[in-house]
């Protein structure tokens, strides 16, 4: 059975203090309009973390009158892009300064692995940031050879004021994939972080001020969906809003977006991803990243490759070693060093995913491992791996967002394209194989956004994400999303008696 920590971690790791727990409004903190505020929880514990302002439309308003101000009027936009690269590397510069006390803040809120946020996450973030300052001197618009007496160019405009709205499995590389490239394009912004994972979004606009970002750039209003991302989705005068989520929400962003101002919008949404095992596979090699796959971060990854399909050649083999290494897959407490997965991120969730792991019983699905709560305060859930499961069933077309992997066999590469594609989603796929013709003939008919060869994860600054289908358009990552925070202007003029067009 998967391992489980227990350790007290508190003698040997001190809790960062909360310092950062109202809106973030024009450069200042305060308070919302209401004066009314929401518990943040620990989902470790079930304790809570910190009473956050919770901000509401009328907060939202003055957030984006703000915001349109300081793009309107305010120097940001009109900075040469070196100026704007500088203050951007200065920001990174302090991300990596904080860089322990941001870690803890995401595994206190987010419960995202404390030594994955202090070894890779946090500064990850900062080469994001680094990535887009090295582009903001870079907008270049394009001389056109018309057909006739004129010269055309075109210009590359910044969009304008950019409603954000980040989920919260990943507090920082959330905000800082959506802030990064609109900031190295001129933009200014109102963020409005999930309700679950606020603290980090706050302490990252404190430190963007620090870095010389000026006031009205960033504002964070923290607060529900319902209230404050309905407002940002709605507003009239945002020109753009950027959704990561679900597929559900991000229907109500669009539709609210089409009958207000017909913003531009780009939706990063949810993923029921294939992860493909052919069987010339390295078991030994491949059995550990399907597992990583499925259960990093608890399962809650837009990308999760939660449906398993192995080749019927290696399927029993295969099956043999998952086992053998989700015995090895500790659940515990996130700040602990040794262990590989940490609680759901609230009781709702929990309360989710266990209501599948019962779908997938009741369904016939046969119970392999796992499928039960842990017997402790939080909300841990066991690694769970379900076989004899069918396309049909719930727990292969729903997102689960939680620790559940369903493992599949197949025969013929036709029938696994075909299988792999029968879903409403297309955010990525993975593809294990040693034939290259087999890879190439795979990755070519897969419906998603982002394929993943002999590896899984991996994700790059340049390498740009996003979706077909249900799990939404637009790009995250790479020069794509920088380039969808600029519009595109075009100019032309009479020439006379050109020797030349």
């Amino acid at each position: 059975m998967t391992g489980e920590s227990n350790g007290n971690l508190e003698s040997c790791f001190k809790i960062p203090e909360i310092k950062f727990t109202k809106l973030f409004i024009n450069g200042e903190f305060v308070n919302s309009i209401s004066g009314k505020t929401f518990e943040s929880i620990d989902s470790r514990t079930e304790e809570v973390i910190a009473n956050i302002s919770e901000g509401d439309k009328e907060d939202v308003d003055l957030a984006v009158q703000v915001a349109r101000q300081a793009f309107d009027n305010g120097p940001w936009p009109r900075l040469p892009g070196s100026e704007r690269r500088n203050i951007m590397l200065k920001f990174a510069d302090l991300i990596d300064e904080n860089l322990e006390e941001m870690a803890a803040l995401d595994t206190l809120d987010a419960a995202n692995l404390y030594s994955f946020g202090k070894a890779v996450q946090i500064h990850s973030g900062a080469e994001l940031i680094r990535y887009y300052a090295g582009a903001a001197d870079k907008v270049h618009g394009e001389t056109l050879k018309m057909s006739r007496d004129l010269h055309g160019y075109t210009l590359v405009e910044p969009i304008g004021v950019v409603g954000h709205i980040i989920p919260w499995n990943f507090p920082t590389q959330m905000f800082v994939m959506k802030v990064g490239p609109a900031l190295a394009a001129g933009c200014t912004m109102v963020v409005k972080p999930a309700e679950q994972t606020p603290l980090s979004a706050l302490y990252f606009a404190y430190l963007a001020k620090q870095a010389g970002v000026p006031d009205g750039v960033i504002n964070v209003v923290t607060g529900f969906g319902p209230s404050v991302g309905a407002a940002i989705s709605s507003h009239m005068d945002i020109d753009m809003v950027s959704f990561t989520g679900s597929t559900v929400t991000g229907h109500k962003v669009m539709e609210a977006a089409a009958t207000s101002n017909l913003k531009v919008v780009s939706l990063e949404l949810g993923g029921k991803s294939p992860f493909i095992v052919f069987n010339d596979a390295d078991v030994d090699t491949i059995a550990p990243l399907a597992l990583t796959a499925c259960l990093f971060n608890q399962g809650q990854i837009c990308v999760a490759g939660s449906r398993l399909f192995v080749q019927e050649g290696i399927y029993d083999k295969f099956l043999n070693k998952l086992l053998e290494e989700v015995a090895k897959w500790v659940v515990g407490d996130p700040f602990d060093p040794n262990v590989h997965q940490g609680p759901q991120i609230d009781k709702k969730q929990y309360d989710k995913v266990l209501s599948y792991i019962e779908h997938g019983k009741r369904e016939g699905a046969t119970l392999l491992t796992g499928g039960k709560p842990l017997d402790r305060k939080g909300y841990y859930i066991e690694p769970t791996i379900f076989t004899d499961v069918t396309d049909d069933m719930t727990i292969a077309k729903d997102e689960i967002f939680g620790p559940v992997m369903s493992v599949m066999k197949f025969k013929s590469i036709e029938e696994v394209i075909k299988r792999a594609n029968k879903t409403k989603y297309g955010l990525a796929a993975g593809i294990m194989t040693n034939d290259m013709n087999i890879a190439n003939t795979v990755s070519r008919s897969l419906k998603a956004g982002t394929i993943w060869i002999n590896c899984y994860f991996a994700f790059d600054n340049d390498l740009a994400v996003g979706g077909y289908k249900s799990s939404g358009f637009g790009k995250d990552m790479g020069m794509d999303a920088f380039h969808k925070y600029f519009q595109l202007k075009s100019i032309a003029t009479p020439i006379y008696n050109s020797p030349w067009l």
